[in-house]
């Protein structure tokens, strides 16, 4: 088989890519370990920034996120459970970020897909990268007992975290930073209408809340939780007690209980690679950088990276320029670290640390107490969570 370049992941980055591909005439081939109900079933991101809304709408698959997505203009920070609101609209002209579950853009990119006739290929066995530093790359894997190839001219590794695409990158032509959370988020999903319209984040003397939603009759929400907790040890009415402790009085009074149908514990990473392209391999989202959930950037994130690839490539196919891909990881890296600088920030103004002490905390509540006072210190949260312009690339 051939095609001139080799996708490695069906989640967000990796058919972002294949659709952003097609649309240049690129033929491309998406290889996926999983199946095609295990990633549109996975429980995710939910806050779209509007450049990941406008490349839903671009590639033509944003008809279900304009009518059923919540566009959300603002929220609310809320200490010891005083709230204050900060508008996005207002502060940055007009701008908003969208609430529409990651397990919903796949639906809609593999619907497209299917009628477009990209090839994915799931559940596919082995898939391995060979000859990277080469003219003439491949992939091979397998499928159903069967040893297949594929040659190609670019390999995008999509591939998350824990895919084999990085690990392709020689040691000493990668450097690595990473910083490992210590405590987790317990989150569940629950059938109840939300207790606002729109997300509030909590610091709160007991640790970090989050009131968020997937739609208008379905819930999302976390609290802080030590590593070492289990799923098991948070019956329903625990959480119920714990989260509305937390949000404050206030947000607690419209809390809908109910029974939860999802409860997980996520660990927090921030995590970066650099650089994000070896000879003719391109990493792509959660395989070259992981962000704390705080500040609601990981799809967004893969979203802006296959933009780049992709008219990078585009070029390159059009015109043999090589200037896009020779740029692409410089580019990229610039956007991830202002993303992981805002995830971290967040993460640290609204958690509880297991060193803090008085004057940690003291600091804390300067800080969310400037933010509150502060117009310009709202406008740069603001700027930053509505997710910073893709020229923001130097």
């Amino acid at each position: 088989m051939r095609a001139q370049v080799g996708i490695i992941g069906a989640g967000p980055a990796g058919l972002f890519l294949a659709h952003l591909l097609h649309r240049s005439g690129i033929e491309a081939l998406v290889f996926e370990s999983r199946s095609r109900e295990y990633v549109e079933g996975r429980v995710r991101a939910g806050v779209l920034e509007q450049t990941t809304v406008q490349l839903m709408q671009r590639i033509g698959v944003g008809e279900r996120v304009t009518r059923e997505g919540l566009v959300h203009t603002g929220t609310t920070l809320a200490l010891d459970g005083r709230g204050f609101h900060v508008d996005f609209a207002e502060l940055t002209g007009g701008s908003s970020v969208t609430i529409y579950g990651q397990s919903e853009v796949m639906k809609d990119l593999n619907s497209a897909a299917d009628q477009r006739r990209i090839p994915i290929i799931y559940e596919a066995q082995d898939v391995t990268p060979h000859a990277l530093d080469t003219a003439q790359p491949y992939v091979t894997w397998t499928s159903n007992g069967i040893a297949r190839r594929l040659d190609c001219e670019f390999v995008a590794g999509c591939d998350g975290y824990h895919g084999v695409s990085r690990r392709c990158i020689p040691a000493s032509a990668l450097t690595v930073f990473e910083r490992i959370f210590p405590f987790g988020w317990l989150g569940i999903l629950a059938d109840v209408p939300p207790c606002s319209d729109e997300l509030v984040y909590a610091n709160h003397a007991r640790g970090f809340a989050l009131a968020s939603m997937r739609s208008r009759t379905r819930s999302r929400y976390y609290v802080q939780c030590a590593l070492e907790d289990r799923v098991e040890d948070w019956s329903d009415e625990r959480f119920w007690e714990e989260i509305s402790a937390r949000l404050g009085a206030q947000v607690a009074a419209s809390i809908t209980r109910g029974p939860s149908f999802e409860k997980s514990i996520a660990p927090l990473r921030s995590f970066v690679c650099s650089p994000m392209r070896w000879q003719r391999l391109f990493l792509a989202g959660d395989a070259a950088h992981i962000v704390p959930p705080t500040g609601a950037k990981g799809l967004n994130l893969a979203a802006a990276d296959v933009i780049v690839l992709a008219d990078a490539l585009a070029a390159y196919f059009r015109t043999n320029s090589t200037d896009g891909i020779d740029r692409y990881s410089g580019r990229v890296l610039a956007r991830v670290w202002k993303a992981e600088r805002f995830s971290w920030w967040l993460t640290h103004l609204t958690h509880r640390f297991p060193q803090m002490d008085g004057f940690d905390r003291q600091l804390q509540v300067a800080e969310l107490e400037y933010l509150r006072a502060s117009r310009a210190a709202q406008a740069a949260f603001a700027e930053n969570y509505v997710g910073l312009p893709l020229h923001w690339d130097t």
